[in-house]
């Protein structure tokens, strides 16, 4: 309960709440994916970032798409 409490203060401290009801909340959020997108394109974990992974595995299916025409 105290978790709770404390949670519910501190929403209660974003100004708004009367003009913007719950949508007050949108900056966060778009600054939330903001910084995610940053730290996708632009942090390496280990070789490689997200980015590199998702276009090495699309050219990876389109590789194997190809061959899967040519075979029949």
């Amino acid at each position: 309960m105290l978790v709770s409490r404390k949670v519910r203060r501190l929403l209660r401290l974003v100004p708004g709440r009367q003009r913007f009801g719950v949508y007050r909340f949108l900056p966060f959020f778009f600054l939330l994916g903001g910084a995610m997108e940053w730290f996708m394109i632009n942090v390496r974990l280990g070789k490689e970032t997200f980015y590199d992974v998702y276009r090495r595995k699309r050219s990876e299916r389109q590789y194997e798409a190809r061959i899967g025409k040519n075979e029949f």
